[in-house]
């Protein structure tokens, strides 16, 4: 059991097991290795990646398949050899989300960098997909009709 600080939820207990670990840190927070999630709400998609060292840093995350059903993509051999993934059962997906000044209807996610955990090992990447259309900004809700 790790005691952790942070700055939305307060002071947390975690489990070993609950440690996901990303060996080379997310892109721009290299140095940053150990996270865990948590819910945002029960019954919603979304979650948090807290930084089990630094407070401050929590990214809200999704499960993409939510809003975007047919997204799909491939991991290569390296990545499922670093990720120790044997089957696709041992996957899980996220995608981080952004949101605008403007306002919650217009979050995006961020689906050219999926973020890749291995349920069993705890063992994570953002990885960055090559050829592809996704981008880094998929809107989460359709615009209004008037909004640009």
């Amino acid at each position: 059991m790790k005691k952790i600080n942070t700055l939305r939820f307060g002071e947390l207990e975690i489990e070993e097991q609950d440690v996901v670990r990303f060996a080379d840190g997310i892109p721009a927070f290299e140095d940053e290795h150990e996270f865990v999630v948590l819910p945002y709400e029960e019954g919603t998609p979304y979650m948090f990646l807290q930084s089990m060292a630094t407070p401050e840093l929590a990214f809200l995350m999704t499960d993409p398949f939510v809003f975007f059903p047919d997204y799909s993509f491939e991991l290569d051999d390296e990545n499922m050899d670093k990720l120790e993934i044997k089957t696709m059962d041992d996957v899980l997906v996220c995608t981080l989300i952004s949101i605008p000044r403007s306002g919650v209807a217009d979050m995006t996610t961020n689906l050219l960098a999926p973020v890749v955990i291995n349920r069993h090992t705890m063992q994570a990447k953002q990885i960055v997909l090559e050829k592809t259309q996704y981008t880094t900004k998929h809107r989460l809700f359709p615009e209004k009709k008037g909004d640009k």
